[in-house]
Formats: structure tokens, C-alpha cells, sequence
């Protein structure tokens, strides 16, 4: 396996992407620097440099992203902030000027080896509940019902989360990435 690393500071979130991935990454923490911006690849990009600067070998990164369109580009890339000051219950009353209460979950991985910087996205679109609802809460989850069903992520049993999450997620263009590079075709 080509070495990469994963950059986060969450230690959950590393042991979920490794699971995901299915491919042995090394996780790491680094101090990474996170500019404010609407625009998740700008983000990206620039933890990505940040981030292979500090530990001097390639790296991936990610940001995630909530839209509640009554709201524009909002949260978006914000979402963590907007839930640790609103609550997941201020989340849902974010929505109610909607009535249909659209929203889009979604992704970015960045990879980034000091030559190349490239970026995988994936996104789901959904509603933002009336209220938070579900047990297995993390994050946001308990407020995104995402299209074509009547739960939120939280209130999914691990298959039916999973095959919502890695719409979200890009994990299977990130791992035929990261085959590639093994071969020598990426």
C-alpha cells in the first residue's frame, strides 16, 4: 500500500474512514489550519498543503458540508460550528422557513503529495427533520433525512446508514485512487 496519511483531529472519524476504506491508512493528528470559506474544495485544498507541510509525506483530508437552502451556501461548511452552537434542535429550526425543508449533505476528500492536489466529492440531498430523532447520533445525522426515505441517518440500522453515508462520502473513488497508485496508474 502507497503511504498516506489521513489528517484529522477526530479520532472516530479515523477509525470509521479506516473501516470504510478498507485499506490499512495511517491516521494522524496535525494542528491544520482551516480557512473560512462557502467553498469546500478551497477548504480542502488548503488543509490538504497545510497538512502535508506539517508531516512532509502524502495526505487526505476532508470537510464536510450541510446546505439548508432556505438559508443559501449555510451552514455548509460551517455545520460543526452551527451545531455546537445551536443544537441539533436549532439545526431542524434553521429549516422552517422551507416548507419542504431541502438540504445536501456532502463531501470532499483531498489528497495531496506536494506535486498533486486532487479532490473526490460526493453528496446526498435530503430534508432537515422538524426535530432531531435516532440513538446513534454523530454529528449532525439526527437532522438529515436524506431522499427517498422517512429517516434520519440516526435512526438507520448500520447497512441502510452505510448505503446512505457513502453517497455522502466518496469512499470508493478515494480507494480505486489510492489502487491506482499502487499499480502505477494514478
Amino acid at each position: 500500500m502507497t503511504s498516506v496519511t489521513f489528517v484529522t483531529g477526530n479520532d472516530k472519524k479515523a477509525q470509521y474512514f479506516s473501516e470504510l476504506i478498507g485499506l490499512s491508512i495511517e491516521h494522524q493528528k496535525a494542528e491544520v489550519h482551516e480557512i473560512q470559506s462557502l467553498e469546500p474544495l478551497e477548504i480542502c485544498e488548503y488543509k490538504a498543503k497545510d497538512a502535508y507541510k506539517q508531516i512532509k509525506k502524502p495526505v487526505i483530508v476532508e470537510d464536510v458540508s450541510v446546505v439548508i437552502y432556505c438559508l443559501g451556501r449555510l451552514p455548509g461548511p460551517f455545520i460543526k460550528w452551527f451545531e455546537d452552537e445551536l443544537g441539533l434542535e436549532g439545526i431542524c429550526r434553521l429549516a422552517d422557513a422551507d416548507e419542504e425543508r431541502k438540504a445536501v449533505a456532502s463531501c470532499v476528500y483531498s489528497y495531496f503529495d506536494g506535486e498533486r492536489l486532487i479532490h473526490f466529492e460526493g453528496s446526498l440531498d435530503g430534508t432537515i427533520a422538524q426535530h432531531p430523532r435516532g440513538d446513534s447520533a454523530f454529528g449532525w445525522n439526527p437532522t438529515f433525512i436524506p431522499q427517498g426515505t422517512h429517516q434520519t441517518l440516526a435512526e438507520m440500522d448500520d447497512t441502510t446508514f452505510k448505503s446512505y453515508y457513502l453517497k455522502i462520502k466518496p469512499i470508493t473513488k478515494l480507494k480505486e485512487f489510492l489502487a491506482g497508485l499502487d499499480s502505477g496508474k494514478a
